[in-house]
């Protein structure tokens, strides 16, 4: 695996690195330490002053430099190959541009499978909350992108958020094959949408509500018992949950009540319309849950009714 680590030298961007541990028995193929000096920002900060400019970039640069040094030892001894033969390539690059696209823009170049980054930079001093920036990167990274929003040493509790689309599908699949260790127990949790208004609720009887809406637990339930035996096939310890509600809500709570580490979910590419007229279940959760986010980037496909994107 392929990966590109975005840090800044905040505490949480170190945080970012750490979660490098939890990765360490998969021994990923190559690790790119990426700091980039956001150049919007640095004009804005020094005006149009050309030589003002030029210096500040300068003793930027430098201090990037020391950033990424620092970096790469501590990959190292998180990966466990501090006082060993190197088994992961670990490069070092400095990018310069606005923070969320270059990062997507690196991470596209470089061919990454994962972008692993902290929730919140140093940027917040000139009004650029690096919770946004994830944000942006999530939207606009072409790989899956993980942000870290707690320290990271190992994963114990998983939370993978499926729906019956080929994008759960292929989180589940990156899950088992490119995160999970064998001491990590897996929750499947299928949100399911209602297909009755709360308004329409109040006029139907208890069996008509069962009548309309066993079909979808149904289905739901059929979903995360397929995942759940395909967890079961590699070794994986895994339990299921199907819940109807809100689709987001049900999520939050769920990780606030199990303490989950990390939260799975997949995403299908949208176009802008589609985005804008249908809004994104994984933006929302990356925005509310209190663990780190793992969002798997799935492929484009039909677009359904309650859709988790």
């Amino acid at each position: 695996m392929r990966i590109v680590c975005a840090i800044d030298g905040s505490e949480q961007s170190q945080w970012g690195i750490q979660a490098l541990e939890a990765l360490a028995s998969r021994e990923p193929e190559q690790v790119t330490l990426l700091h980039v000096i956001d150049k919007p920002a640095l004009q804005a900060l020094t005006g149009k002053n050309p030589v003002r400019e030029r210096r500040v970039l300068a003793a930027m640069e430098k201090a990037g430099g020391m950033l990424l040094r620092d970096a790469v030892r501590s990959a190292r001894v998180v990966l466990g190959q501090a006082a060993t033969a190197p088994r992961t390539k670990i490069r070092t690059i400095v990018a310069h541009g606005s923070s969320a696209k270059t990062i997507a823009k690196e991470a596209a170049r470089l061919k990454a499978d994962l972008i692993l980054m902290g929730s919140r930079g140093l940027s917040d001093i000139q009004g650029f909350l690096l919770g946004s920036i994830s944000r942006q990167v999530a939207s606009l990274a072409s790989c899956s992108v993980w942000v870290v929003k707690q320290p990271t040493h190992k994963l114990h509790h998983v939370a993978l958020a499926v729906d019956d689309s080929a994008p759960s599908r292929a989180a589940a699949r990156f899950l088992r094959s490119s995160i999970l260790s064998e001491s990590a127990t897996v929750t499947i949790l299928s949100a399911v949408q209602s297909p009755v208004t709360d308004f329409a609720a109040r006029y139907l009887s208890d069996a008509q509500l069962a009548e309309l809406t066993q079909p979808v637990m149904e289905r739901a339930t059929t979903l995360v018992n397929g995942l759940r035996n395909d967890f079961i096939k590699e070794g994986f310890s895994v339990v299921t949950q199907v819940e109807m509600g809100h689709v987001v809500e049900t999520i939050v709570k769920h990780v606030e009540a199990n303490r989950d580490e990390l939260l799975v979910i997949g995403s299908r590419d949208l176009s802008k319309s589609e985005r804008l007229y249908l809004g994104s279940v994984s933006e929302s959760v990356l925005r509310h849950v209190p663990c780190s986010v793992l969002i798997v980037r799935g492929a484009r496909g039909p677009l359904r009714r309650n859709i988790m994107v």
